[in-house]
This record gives structure tokens, sequence and C-alpha cells, in this order.
């Protein structure tokens, strides 16, 4: 089931937050995440999130901030299920454009945004991290 994030989300969404993170990114180094954890944890609320919950628990979430992406985390065991699908399905239906940022040695990410029908803008070096990054956007195909 998808619903809208509730306060009472915020510690289990950042533990997904950071775990998926360390291991996605294993080339950017770990205390980038765990450093910028509190920052992150502020800005949640004010982010449009979305939880998938099954069986009472969180096992993923997708946050959107002005028709983009900020990242799509889904908790280890339930990776490769169709659960980012149906939330990315889910922000998709909400929006008629949508764009995002994701690490060039992130090739799984890139991957399942290309099979979602994203389309690569260009590329950048991200500041913070020094790695490079693909912009992506995807658009709502008129009838």
């Amino acid at each position: 089931m998808i619903r809208t994030f509730e306060e009472k989300d915020l510690d289990r969404i950042m533990e997904l937050w950071l775990f998926t993170n360390l291991s996605a990114h294993e080339f950017v180094k770990s205390e980038y995440w765990k450093n910028n954890f509190d920052a992150v944890k502020a800005m949640m609320p004010e982010a449009e999130i979305y939880v998938y919950e099954e069986n009472e628990e969180i096992q993923g979430f997708i946050g959107v901030m002005d028709h983009y992406i900020a990242g799509i985390f889904v908790s280890e065991q339930y990776q490769s299920k169709g659960i980012g699908k149906k939330l990315l399905d889910y922000v998709k239906d909400k929006n008629n454009k949508l764009s995002l940022s994701v690490y060039e040695k992130n090739e799984r990410a890139i991957h399942f945004y290309l099979r979602e029908q994203f389309t690569f803008l260009k590329k950048h070096i991200d500041a913070d991290t020094g790695e490079m990054e693909w912009e992506m956007n995807w658009r709502r195909r008129k009838l």
C-alpha cells in the first residue's frame, strides 16, 4: 500500500535513506551520507513523500520537491520486487513532468529510469561528491 508520509514515519524513512545511499553509492565516501543525515532529516517534512507499506512496515519511499525526484529508496530485502516502480508510477500519476539526477556509476538506477521512459538531458559533476551525475526527465505523453 502506498500512502502519504506521516511525521511518525520519519525515523524509518531516514533509516532507509542512509542504508540505501550507503549500499547504492559505495563510490561516495560514507562520511558524506552520515554528515548530511541531520540536514536531510530536517528537510524531509518539506518534501512530498509517499511511503510503501507492507505488513505494517515501511519498505520504501519516494521524495519529490517541485517535480524533482529527490530519490527512491527501497529496503534491501524488497529491492527488485517492483516497489520502486510502484512508487514511481504513483508519482507519475500526480505529475505531467518529473526530473532527477542520478550518479553515473549507479548503473542499476540509470537502467531503471531509462526503462521507465526517463530521457537523458546532460551530465555534470556533483560539486559535493566530485562524482558525475546524469540529469534526466520524464514527460507524460499526450494522447
